[in-house]
């Protein structure tokens, strides 16, 4: 008979995993033994929320659901801030917990706590698997639930008695059906009318496009409409900033040129795309009260959530896309309104463009990404931090590839970019990844360094080192939240040799301080076998 760790084993294999993310602990020793010898490869990391990141990043990466598998008690602990980042950014993370054997619960037994309460508020789903007979289920459940309408973190606590206990079940259930609902003949024949009519349409697409796989056929629509176009979260570079009708970030906050054309639109198609904060909501500031809105979503709680819209498509928005494709086969061109979107582009550039001239040491972040992009190649994929130094790069830097502008998510989980980078570079391992972080985003999981030359994975690290929280030091100075003395409180930190600390956990790296130095750092670091570190002094 079967134990529960072996079902387990056999579950996930069956449902197509092939690696999964842990920290070893006492409550995973039988599972481990039994996925090593399914063949599964196991990637184990230095911090549980490292785990829940690098899984919740290879889900996004791949577009379907991934492992993360950590110890109960702390563990279990360690890694909700990687369930509830996974959840916020709708990623199909299944985040599995060990923990005590069942038949000590509620008797103060070693790191006896709640965890499937203490996951729900940051899950689709939570639930404990009561019997070893029960993880197929589960499993199959789990999967499903993660992977259906808009996707998110699902939660399982598996307790030590239930991976060693016996079972006489010897199958898997089979997979339950699920599909993505089909877009409303009636509400797309009013969605193409509306574009045929409007005079200065934009399309802003968002992470839903990605996780459609609907790439493709958004550029295939936008070349037969010549609407312009605007990319955000997922669906960053799933058409190319460089094509003639891709005008950048629909972040107005990264993308003034946005700011100003939306300011001028008539007609918004969102697709994909929450009315977030990002968008402000759907308020005015950023889409205007007469434009006529049109969101075709796949989670019908999103629709006209906090704006009234005038067509509401709950559907997958690749049949979406593909049937307002078939719609508007015959639709006005609008050379004019391209070519303003054009110029607010140039516009914009030009801003950004002064501050890349800067002179003086240290240097400006934006002259980093001068000689950035200058040296970095252009199949290139990127995983961002946040904070003052990335800010600079996300406004600069173009986005050219499907899958690589792999972002922090609305929890805006700081210090995740590095376990990021790891979940790409094995997710592609033949291309060139590139994590971009300030030094105080690094310091979070800066063990998961060691990870990376375990792994053989060699990323480009730059590190943008300011010596202190850049974006706070910013915002207390403006603010004139200072101290008494003027100075800023809690922002300030040594400036530390972060290509030495790669070294020592067995990388490589070098430091740099003047903008010549940066495309030879570059190409040593795309040259070297092994993780590299490029420490930058800026401003």
């Amino acid at each position: 008979m079967p134990t529960g760790a072996e079902l387990f084993a056999r579950t996930i294999v069956s449902l197509g995993v092939q690696r999964i993310f842990t920290l070893v602990g006492d409550h995973l020793n039988e599972v481990l033994a039994e996925l090593d010898r399914a063949g599964v490869e196991i990637i184990h990391m230095r911090h549980e929320s490292g785990v829940a990141h690098a899984a919740d990043a290879y889900a996004r990466i791949e577009r379907k659901p991934a492992i993360a598998l950590v110890t109960g008690g702390p563990g279990h602990t360690n890694a909700l801030t990687g369930l509830a980042t996974a959840h916020l950014a709708c990623s199909p993370l299944v985040l599995v917990s060990g923990s005590r054997a069942s038949i000590l619960a509620g008797r103060q037994s070693f790191q006896d706590i709640d965890q499937v309460a203490m996951a729900r508020p940051a899950s689709k789903l939570a639930a404990e698997v009561v019997s070893p007979s029960q993880i197929p289920f589960q499993l199959h459940r789990a999967f499903s639930e993660a992977s259906s309408g808009r996707k998110g973190a699902v939660h399982l606590t598996i307790p030590l008695d239930v991976f060693q206990a016996n079972t006489n079940i010897q199958d898997t259930p089979p997979q339950p059906p699920f599909g993505d609902p089909a877009p409303n003949c009636e509400d797309l024949r009013r969605a193409a009318g509306m574009l045929r009519a409007a005079e200065r349409p934009v399309v802003i697409a968002g992470s839903g496009v990605w996780w459609a796989g609907a790439g493709d056929l958004l550029q295939q629509f936008i070349e037969a409409t010549n609407l312009p176009l605007y990319t955000i979260t997922m669906a960053r570079g799933v058409v190319s900033d460089d094509h003639p009708l891709c005008f950048g970030f629909a972040d107005p906050a990264l993308n003034r040129a946005a700011l100003r054309v939306f300011a001028e639109a008539d007609l918004f198609l969102v697709l994909g795309k929450r009315l977030d904060y990002r968008l402000a909501f759907g308020g005015p500031r950023v889409l205007p009260k007469q434009a006529r809105v049109i969101q075709a979503d796949i989670h019908a709680a999103e629709l006209g959530l906090n704006r009234t819209v005038d067509v509401a498509i709950c559907a997958d928005v690749a049949a979406t896309i593909r049937a307002l494709h078939a719609e508007c086969a015959t639709i006005p061109k609008r050379d004019e309104w391209l070519q303003r979107n054009g110029q607010a582009r140039r516009e914009w550039q030009d801003v950004i463009s002064a501050a890349m001239t800067e002179d003086g040491l240290p240097m400006h972040p934006a002259v980093v990404y001068r000689e950035l992009l200058k040296a970095m190649p252009t199949d290139a994929l990127l995983s961002w931090d946040g904070g003052d130094f990335t800010h600079w790069g996300r406004a600069i830097m173009p986005a050219r590839q499907p899958g690589g502008w792999l972002r922090l998510g609305p929890l805006g989980t700081i210090g995740s970019a590095l376990p990021n980078a790891i979940a790409l570079r094995l997710a592609r391992p033949d291309r060139p990844v590139f994590l971009i972080t300030g030094d105080g985003s690094l310091g979070f999981y800066l063990a998961e360094m060691e990870t990376a030359v375990r792994y053989e994975l060699p990323i480009v690290l730059i590190v943008g080192n300011d010596a202190g929280w850049g974006i706070e030091r910013e915002l207390q100075t403006a603010q004139g939240t200072l101290s008494s003395s003027g100075a800023t409180v809690a922002c300030e930190l040594r400036r530390t040799r972060y290509d030495l600390v790669m070294k020592g956990f067995g990388g490589d790296g070098e430091h740099v301080e003047h903008p010549d130095e940066i495309a030879p750092a570059i190409t040593r670091a795309l040259a070297s076998a092994v993780p590299y570190c490029i420490d930058i002094t800026v401003r």
